[in-house]
């Protein structure tokens, strides 16, 4: 089960850098596209959170956020001390890494693409493919994974607690429990809750001002609600279900079916939140779309057919201009995210 969460207002973290969603309206009342009533009915389903939420048994503070920020910027939790969390979850690019698939710290060429630690705070299963049922447990994941960062636990442990900043840091995080490998996966997990994404053309905009977006994006709002379907798994402010859809991509990776062996989820993978989709370069799990006009056409018919394909997944026959205003929409969700100082590790 599932740590119950509580709650902390985003104002106050000092770090922030930045059930499906109803609606009564019909399509038919939506045919109208980029209609104001149409989009009033949507919007509502899109307001952001006032607050982030964090376990009953990892709750905020600063001590912790500031100390697993500086691990998750650290190579030596790789075995070659050459790679940290922040080389593939990099902020420049979203917290992603603008490769089509990751790369470990043996420079092996990994299988799937970075997801963004982006708005994971919400969360309810991490990886791709769900493996992890908590955030400190993906954020442990990598870290001893033999493809990714490769590391010995116990002897990152001895390396740590030879650095006094380590030591006096994760007692203070953590009083009377001091440096352990759950505290540096809650550290690390306390960090990666901050990285929210900031406000966005799009929320100003379903905050009431009329201006804030083009029509364009409007039309493509109401498009991405109704007529192709988006809002089906790409659902609330941050644009995700979080569940396991086949969306019909080619290639042999069974998804989720690797963890639980039940058929409709043979290929299917966890739902990408949309927030700063544009900076996301490439696509999908595997970053095989390297646009979102190519995502696009990927939805609207180039999927592969087979029996654990969502239902979700039809034949769409949007028009090129129908296309553009999609795109021009997905351009709404990017913010001025609040540029990320990297911290001088210690020695």
């Amino acid at each position: 089960m599932l740590a119950k969460k509580t709650v902390i207002l985003i104002s106050c973290i000092a770090l922030s850098v930045g059930a499906f969603a109803t609606s009564e309206t019909t399509p038919e009342k939506a045919a109208a596209s980029g209609s104001k009533a149409a989009s009033a009915d949507f919007r509502k389903d899109y307001h952001r959170p006032a607050e982030i939420p964090y376990p009953e048994d990892n709750q905020f503070s600063e001590a912790k956020a500031n100390l697993g920020k500086m691990l998750f910027f650290d190579p030596r939790l790789s075995k070659e001390n050459n790679i940290s969390c922040g080389s593939c979850h990099n902020p420049s690019f979203s917290w992603e890494d603008a490769q089509a698939t990751s790369v470990g710290t043996p420079m092996t060429r990994l299988g799937r693409h970075t997801p963004t630690i982006l708005n994971l705070a919400w969360g309810e299963v991490y990886f791709w493919d769900g493996r992890a049922e908590s955030m400190e447990e993906q954020a442990l994941g990598p870290i001893g994974a033999g493809g990714e960062m490769a590391q010995d636990m116990e002897e990152l442990l001895i390396e740590l607690k030879e650095i006094s900043y380590y030591t006096g840091a994760f007692e203070e995080a953590f009083p009377g429990e001091g440096l352990n490998r759950a505290n540096i996966g809650k550290a690390i997990a306390t960090y990666e809750r901050t990285v929210v994404s900031s406000i966005a053309p799009f929320d100003r905009w379903v905050e009431g001002e009329g201006g804030a977006i083009s029509d364009a994006a409007k039309r493509g709002f109401t498009l991405f609600n109704t007529k192709a379907k988006c809002s089906s798994c790409h659902e609330g402010w941050n644009f995700t279900d979080w569940g396991f859809h086949d969306v019909g991509i080619p290639g042999n990776d069974e998804g989720r079916y690797g963890v639980i062996k039940i058929d409709v989820l043979k290929h299917a993978f966890k739902t990408p939140g949309l927030r700063n989709i544009v900076e996301r370069a490439p696509y999908m799990h595997d970053g095989s779309l390297t646009t979102l006009a190519q995502v696009v056409d990927h939805y609207d018919g180039g999927f592969v057919k087979r029996p654990s394909l969502s239902a979700d997944i039809v034949p769409l026959g949007l028009s090129a201009d129908e296309k553009a205003d999609l795109v021009a929409f997905l351009e709404t969700l990017s913010s001025n995210d609040t540029p990320v100082t990297y911290p001088k590790l210690p020695q």
